[in-house]
């Protein structure tokens, strides 16, 4: 299918989401043809350095920019690169390793797109823009139940990071190709993991499908569910796909048959007919629960990774 591996960034914050979208992506694809690479491991230093220096694992100065391009043109030229490792359990560095790419590459973490070099090296850029309640909300669920802090730990930690999140995170959406936010609906009385709306900004950076035919601003055959705006996105006109926490599966592979009959080859990969584990998440008690609005951005972005494949010299 292709010369090269094709590279996805998926940059955000802690706690965005970037991991699970990363993994239903590779569940897609293919788990055996993909190489996931996150930038957390090119930190320069442990996490007792970094208190002692007082700088916080968003900042610039913390991590080996250099060497994640470095890295970033030897897997899309095809060679394998020794890869650090850093242990979020532990906070140190464990040791090295070998990585071969495969005909897919996911690079996700917090500062991918930080320079234009790494910016250059991406086929497809996707950044996720949770709300920020929601987004505090799932950090204190993973560092809590995986990573052994408190709740008062993790909000202490989030105060003193919100002004590297601020200059050096948030700008980088600018940067994406889709901006990613999932959001709890407004008549929501409790929050829920899997019950959360999403909106796409499709900037014109890339193609994207024509939803044109069956989703406009005057109304659609699919109900409200899933709409189709015009809007702006720093300042600069977008799409922006809309898709309601509540939405069907027959509404889903609606808008799932534009991907696949654009390209023929795609059926065998976006499909939820074909892999029943997209939009999969674990709930809070280790049940598998289903979210159709994160299976639309599952496949969507495998759309572009599999269309970037199909185009490239």
């Amino acid at each position: 299918m292709t010369h090269r591996p094709i590279i996805l960034g998926i940059v955000g914050d802690s706690a965005a989401g970037k991991s699970t979208l990363t993994q239903g992506i590779a569940q897609i694809l293919g788990k055996e043809k993909v190489t996931i690479i996150c930038t957390d491991d090119y930190h320069r230093y442990d996490r007792q350095q970094r208190s002692k220096l007082g700088i916080s694992a968003l900042h610039p100065d913390c991590n080996y920019l250099d060497i994640i391009d470095q890295h970033l043109s030897l897997l899309g030229a095809g060679q394998a690169i020794l890869k650090p490792i850093y242990n979020h359990d532990t906070g140190q560095f464990d040791p090295p390793e070998y990585i071969k790419p495969q005909q897919f590459i996911i690079v996700e973490g917090l500062l991918g797109y930080s320079t234009q070099k790494m910016r250059d090296k991406y086929d497809v850029k996707v950044f996720l823009a949770p709300p920020e309640e929601l987004r505090t909300s799932w950090k204190i669920k993973r560092d809590t139940r995986k990573r052994g802090y408190t709740e008062d730990e993790v909000l202490e930690q989030l105060r003193k990071r919100e002004p590297d999140s601020e200059a050096y995170i948030r700008p980088q959406r600018q940067w994406a190709d889709v901006v990613v936010t999932f959001y709890p609906p407004s008549n929501e009385t409790q929050q829920s993991d899997v019950a959360l709306n999403v909106r796409l900004v499709l900037r014109p950076t890339i193609p994207h499908p024509d939803f044109s035919l069956i989703l406009n601003p005057s109304g659609n055959h699919l109900g409200q569910a899933i709409r189709l705006e015009l809007d702006r996105d720093m300042g600069k006109p977008v799409d922006v796909l809309q898709v309601d926490a509540h939405t069907t599966v027959e509404q889903v592979r609606e808008l799932e048959r534009i991907f696949c009959n654009e390209v023929p080859y795609l059926k065998s990969y976006c499909s939820l007919e074909g892999n029943e584990d997209i939009g999969k998440l674990v709930g809070t008690t280790g049940e598998i629960l289903q979210s159709y609005p994160l299976a639309l951005t599952q496949l969507l972005t495998t759309y572009h990774m599999l269309k970037a494949a199909n185009v490239q010299p």
